[in-house]
This record gives structure tokens, sequence and C-alpha cells, in this order.
């Protein structure tokens, strides 16, 4: 059984995809969901699926191995940063080579870096009049959005498509095609 473990920091609709993805599946599971916000509603989602949801602050994130050594317990084959803001330390990509990854929703390396995530992004996507946008899945590295891709999904932005709009857009893009790459990297 493959183990996956999950961070989040604000809804939790990616994350909560994944586990009832993985609950049909009998080769993988989620076995945790870590946040960095106490108050984020995947706290709720996983408490409604019957997940472990654990939340940690910045100094067990970055200036102890409070967050590594809970990963250490869980066993991830694959970690997954499913709207997930901070930064990822150093120690656990290197304790976890190219087992941590990534889902942007844009189609990187455009609209990338640090800032860039949720509606920013889609409000500059609006704003630069791209006719086309999309969701990127790619590992994690040192730097923001800057990983190897490993997949990348495509929609259009139409001329009267406000951010609202491109947003639902990315979010079918996500839905769809997130928990099956997850799927195929675990093979």
């Amino acid at each position: 059984m493959k183990r996956i473990v999950i961070f989040a920091s604000g809804s939790g609709s990616n994350a909560e995809n994944l586990i009832k993805y993985f609950k049909t599946k009998s080769d993988a599971s989620v076995m945790l969901v870590l946040t960095n916000n106490p108050h984020a509603k995947v706290i709720d989602r996983c408490k409604q699926l019957d997940i472990s949801a654990l939340s940690f602050n910045r100094v067990a994130f970055t200036k102890t191995n409070d967050v590594l050594n809970l990963l250490e317990s869980a066993k991830p084959d694959l970690i997954v940063l499913a709207g997930f803001l901070w930064k990822f330390p150093e120690v656990i990509l290197n304790t976890y080579p190219n087992k941590v990854i990534n889902v942007h929703p844009a189609l990187l390396p455009k609209f990338g870096g640090k800032g860039m995530y949720g509606m920013h992004v889609h409000e500059a996507v609006v704003a630069n009049k791209e006719t086309e946008t999309g969701i990127t899945i790619h590992y994690v590295n040192e730097n923001y959005d800057e990983g190897a891709i490993i997949f990348q999904a495509t929609c259009p932005v139409l001329n009267t498509d406000t951010a609202e709009d491109v947003a639902a857009k990315i979010h079918e893009l996500e839905m769809k095609h997130f928990p099956l790459v997850v799927e195929q990297l675990l093979k």
C-alpha cells in the first residue's frame, strides 16, 4: 500500500478530492494531512473523511525537525502539496528527493514564484490578456515553482473571462487531473 501525505493551507478542496479518490483504491491511501493554518477548512474536511489532520507553526516547519519527524512516522511514498503556500525546507526535500510534488494554477514558467497563488495568478492571467492558461503539476525544489514539470493541462481564456471564471476552469482541471497524476507517480 502506497502512502500519501498532503500539505494544505486553505479550504482543502484538492485535498478532499485526493482523499476521496484514493479511498476507492486498494494500492494507495492518504495517511495524513498537514497544515500551517490551524483554522484551515481542510481540517474540517479531514474530520468528515476520517483522515488525521495536524497543524504546525513556522518554527516546527523550518527551525526544528518536528514536521520532518511527523513525516518519517507516516512513511510517505509521495508528499503532495495541495494549496500549500510556504516554501518547503531543504531538509525535507533532501530526505524525500523527487517525492514532493505541487499543483500550480498556471502554465509554468508563466505566473509562478513567490506570491503567485490562487486569485493572484488568475488576476495576472486576465490582466495579461492570456488566451490560454492551465495547471502545472511539478516536483518541488528549493525555489518557488521551479521544480521539474511532470504534467500540464490547458484551458482557453476568453476575452470576456474574469479572474473568477479562470479560477473555475482551473479548479475543474485540478479536480480531473491531479488524482490521476498522483496515482501514476505512485506506480
